[in-house]
């Protein structure tokens, strides 16, 4: 009899020790996991506009997929808190783009810090796009 009561109280805590360790494994970061697909298209964001290249990012534990360079990537993505008209800048007044219209679109979708994002952009001509995005790492593929 003696022992049970010794034995309740033993596995309690192990019980607790074992709860606190799984509380524990879990990552320690201010964003939550990213998973993302990014393309650049030509075309005004239809569906049948035609896809020129694409590039996968995951944002976990460490940086990969397909894109070229996936920690600066991450880390730009990261920065925009969820809103990636962040990734935006004003175009680069020092360089001039022809006026022109050829659209291209730059789509986001996945999941971005444990949210789900679908994301487009359409920039008047492939010049227009390269100094707005002003060589940001997400679409720098």
């Amino acid at each position: 009899m003696r022992h049970n009561i010794i034995a309740v109280p033993a596995l309690s805590l192990l019980c607790l020790a074992g709860s606190t360790g799984l509380a524990e494994a879990q990552p320690a970061s201010a964003h939550g996991p990213s998973a993302m697909v990014f393309t650049i298209a030509q075309g005004s964001g239809a569906p049948t506009d035609t896809v020129l290249r694409a590039s996968t990012l995951s944002c976990a534990y460490t940086a990969e997929g397909t894109h070229p360079d996936p920690r600066a990537a991450c880390d730009a993505l990261n920065a925009t808190d969820g809103e990636l008209n962040r990734l935006l800048a004003a175009p680069n007044p020092s360089r001039a783009c022809p006026m022109y219209f050829d659209p291209v679109t730059v789509t986001a979708d996945g999941v971005l810090q444990g949210r789900r994002v679908a994301w487009k952009h359409t920039f008047s001509n492939p010049c227009v796009m390269s100094t707005t995005l002003n060589d940001n790492p997400v679409y720098a593929f």
